[in-house]
């Protein structure tokens, strides 16, 4: 096996057309490697493979899955340390994260096995004494998924395994920055017997690809993670062939604190840790800190001193905080948003500047002061800027955090029980988290609202997602 070719019905391939892409390292801007670029044409192979396979895979029942996706977990879980490089290098992502993320990849895994063991049916009793109706389900057949480069396993992962689960198969495009975490994932799954055709990764052209996907009536689900902007798009094309959609399209997410709390200082450093993840590559990240008038000073003290201290470098040494940012473009995106804030009265207490070098490296930055209407309180940053401004009431908290149209993700941190129930109720998000700032686990449904998406990912939710429910309706029975 080359562990860096595409998977398609078992056989590790090149690209039909025979290209490559030449995959960059991140923090040097040296290419690392070529791997393969294909078309819509490797799309359709992929297809192929799949649809041959699904009604078998779907045979071999929810048990027989379970045992397969657990050897897949238990393998995932001793391959974590090497391959966890092998994303670092690719992705930029500090090595201990990298590591984090591909050990996490086993807990989704079993919790769909044996999720998808308890999903039966049910019966409906009738008016009519002389029918009998029930409700079961069944797997909505070959599925298309689509992801980013942020969480090049995660993002893949989390849909892989609830549709592997029900029973479906799968076609996975992953990001062409970071598709060799995405060939090592798949090869782990085939060691633990996953049968050909049932999971199959291809790299290529974004746009060939995924409308090949779209136009293909044998292709009968896609998931996608990324943008509003190519969700939409997505959500156009899906008409052709009324191809169902999961849409994880970001989101900008609002912090409330209130003067309650007990410890400013252990929130303010809890909120440096959780944005400066991922340089703030992650569509959960918090990212607009609106904090009550009477601590935000003190709040702000503290950010700006722990961000000051964050260190940006190699991500392969183990005591480096941030690494790049995946691409220039990326880089230059938040440079544009800094700018534009700044220029529309923004301060700056830190950072605000690329760091010098190879690499696309971005300084932690703290923007305070009045920020409304600002780009960093109206667009999804996706980089390492942390955005401060105040308020004095709850009501004007919430109307700010309400105001985008992204609905992923909210945080609401307050030692005060009705304060965190009106809150969290009122807030128009798809996920809250109430002094918790990593709202995202195997077991709970992953997902947002508005703007940040369609349907869920994860937990009951999830394998839902990839299964269609089937009415029968039994007459002319004696009673």
């Amino acid at each position: 096996m080359s562990e860096y070719q595409q998977l398609i019905n078992g056989q590790w391939c090149g690209a039909v057309s025979g290209d490559v892409w030449e995959l960059v390292n991140p923090s040097t801007e040296s290419v690392i490697d070529s791997v393969p670029f294909g078309d819509g044409r490797d799309a359709t192979a992929a297809i192929d493979a799949a649809a041959g396979a699904q009604a078998q895979w779907a045979a071999v029942g929810p048990y027989g899955r379970a045992e397969i996706l657990h050897r897949a977990a238990d393998l995932l879980h001793d391959r974590a340390e090497s391959y966890g490089a092998v994303m670092t290098e690719e992705s930029g992502k500090p090595l201990g994260q990298s590591v984090a993320e591909w050990r996490s990849a086993p807990n989704y895994l079993r919790y769909a096995a044996d999720e998808a063991k308890r999903i039966g049916g049910r019966i409906i009793p009738s008016r009519a004494p002389n029918r009998r109706i029930d409700v079961t389900y069944r797997p909505v057949g070959v599925v298309g998924v689509i992801s980013a480069w942020n969480f090049p396993v995660y993002n893949i992962n989390r849909a892989v395994a609830s549709a592997l689960a029900a029973g479906c198969t799968v076609v996975v495009r992953p990001s062409e920055f970071t598709p060799r975490s995405a060939f090592l994932y798949a090869a782990t799954l085939a060691d633990a017997g996953v049968p050909p055709g049932v999971i199959n990764v291809i790299n290529g052209e974004p746009h060939a690809i995924a409308q090949t996907m779209l136009s293909d009536p044998r292709l009968r689900k896609m998931q996608f993670t990324g943008s509003t902007r190519v969700g939409k798009i997505l959500m156009d094309g899906a008409s052709r062939t009324v191809t169902d959609l999961s849409l994880e399209l970001g989101g900008n997410a609002p912090v409330i604190v209130m003067p309650d709390v007990h410890d400013i200082e252990a929130v303010a450093r809890g909120g440096v840790e959780a944005k400066y993840r991922n340089g703030g590559q992650v569509c959960i990240a918090p990212q607009r800190f609106l904090v009550h008038s009477a601590i935000v000073d003190e709040f702000t003290n503290v950010v700006r001193s722990e961000s000051a201290r964050k260190s940006v470098g190699d991500p392969m040494l183990s005591d480096t905080d941030i690494g790049p940012l995946i691409n220039d473009d990326q880089r230059s995106r938040v440079e544009s948003i800094v700018q534009s804030s700044v220029d529309t009265g923004a301060t700056v207490e830190t950072g605000g500047t690329r760091v010098g070098g190879p690499g696309f490296f971005y300084q932690p930055t703290v923007l305070s002061g009045d920020l409304s209407g600002t780009a960093v309180m109206t667009e999804e940053v996706f980089g390492p800027v942390l955005p401060i401004t105040s308020f004095d009431l709850l009501d004007e908290a919430l109307e700010i955090a309400n105001s985008v149209e992204h609905g992923l993700t909210a945080f609401v941190w307050t030692a005060g029980l009705e304060t965190a129930i009106e809150a969290s109720e009122r807030l128009d998000y798809g996920m809250v988290g109430v002094n918790d700032w990593y709202p995202v686990t195997a077991e709970a449904p992953f997902g947002g609202v508005k703007q940040s998406g369609l349907g869920r990912e994860s937990g009951t939710e999830g394998i839902l997602e990839y299964l269609e429910p089937k009415t029968r309706f039994f007459g002319g029975l004696s009673t």
